[in-house]
């Protein structure tokens, strides 16, 4: 009969002394993921943001260096410098018209000097809405300073929305400006962060897919956003010809307001219905012209919405309907920044799932067998 094995505590000591070593290297590492997180969090969204310009831009940087002698920071610097003259000077601009108009339309108010024109008759028979609007605007025409005592707890409510409005978009701004400085210095070492990023997908994912995730990432970037600018550029084209063609004032302007709005994923309806509006209260259009551009208008300021299937995910190793739906879903959550992560993330993901259905190893080995048995028949 066997006697019972002795045990051995030189063993179990080496083994605690081992987990516990383990339990303690893990939770450092997970203390130190943790603060790198928490000290890099308020970047994050601008970091995003400057990864995405960078793989939007590298190309016309590329193109730029190449045309001056392959200076790579001289390229990253004029594209910054550009960048932050077409977005800060405009936004400048027109938020110094926009506080001015207020200053002037607040203090036309407290003074009483402020003129309402009457409203035209066209407004009283518009479906809806027009007895109530036509008798608004009648009362605010005859007595303003009633009209608006009348509204003022909702006029204080709405002018601290938009206050709160202009803060957050200045910031958002600012931190837009930050992102193109950050992604200028990225392009300007392009070419080793792009290897970096290469290897960390190879790291993760192996050498054949790692390479084939980094080329499917930086293809669905780009086609998102080249696919949003063009959307833009073709919305604000239709809409600035329908402009002209309906004799509107300032189509031109109206038509780049479009445009910047079409890039920020805003509605370009925020410019036409207004337009649409102004035919019928203030334009002098007889009644079928006035239909007529109002639907051109209309459908003209719905348009990104047959063009987003259609050029979206152009160029990308993943479905269109993929792409479309990472986009608007990411869009829908995060907002512009999460159109482009929710299209990247839906590509790949849906990418890795084909992968796995395409290896399938009972099938793997059905076609083995029937190699095997084609090679002995012949």
């Amino acid at each position: 009969m066997n006697s019972l094995r002795e045990p051995d505590h030189e063993l179990e000591d080496r083994v605690a002394r081992r987990l516990l070593d383990v339990f303690v290297r893990v939770g450092l590492v997970f203390a130190l993921v943790w603060l790198c997180f928490h000290f890099f969090a308020p970047f994050l969204t601008m970091m995003l943001w400057a990864l995405i310009l960078a793989i939007t831009l590298y190309p016309l940087h590329q193109m730029l260096a190449n045309r001056i002698g392959g200076r790579q920071g001289l390229a990253s610097t004029l594209i910054v410098l550009l960048a932050v003259v077409v977005i800060v000077t405009p936004t400048v601009m027109l938020g110094s018209q926009f506080g001015d108009s207020i200053h002037k339309l607040v203090q036309g108010v407290r003074d009483n000097t402020l003129q309402v024109p009457a409203p035209s008759d066209k407004v009283a028979v518009l479906p809806i809405v027009g007895k109530k609007v036509h008798a608004l605007w009648s009362q605010a025409h005859e007595d303003l300073p009633a009209v608006v005592k009348s509204m003022q707890p909702k006029l204080g409510e709405l002018a601290s929305k938009a206050l709160g409005m202009v803060a957050g978009l200045g910031g958002s701004l600012l931190m837009f400006v930050f992102a193109f400085i950050v992604a200028g210095i990225m392009m300007a070492w392009g070419e080793s962060g792009a290897q970096a990023m290469q290897e960390i997908f190879e790291r993760i994912a192996g050498l054949a897919r790692g390479t084939e995730i980094t080329v499917l990432s930086t293809a669905t970037v780009r086609a998102v956003a080249s696919g949003v600018i063009g959307i833009a550029c073709i919305q604000a084209l239709i809409l600035g010809v329908s402009l002209m063609v309906a004799g509107v004032p300032f189509a031109g302007l109206l038509a780049a307001i479009i445009l910047v709005l079409g890039i920020a994923q805003l509605p370009a309806l925020l410019v036409t219905l207004p337009v649409i509006g102004w035919i019928w209260m203030g334009g002098n259009y007889d009644t079928v012209p006035a239909a007529a551009y109002s639907v051109l208008l209309f459908i003209g300021g719905m348009a990104d919405n047959v063009l987003k299937p259609i050029m979206l995910g152009r160029g990308v190793d993943a479905p269109m309907p993929v792409i479309l739906i990472g986009a608007l879903g990411g869009m829908a959550t995060d907002g512009i920044l999460g159109m482009f992560i929710g299209a990247t993330a839906l590509a790949l993901g849906y990418q890795i799932f084909m992968r796995w259905v395409d290896d399938n190893p009972e099938r793997a080995r059905q076609q083995a067998v029937g190699e095997v048995a084609n090679r002995r028949l012949s």
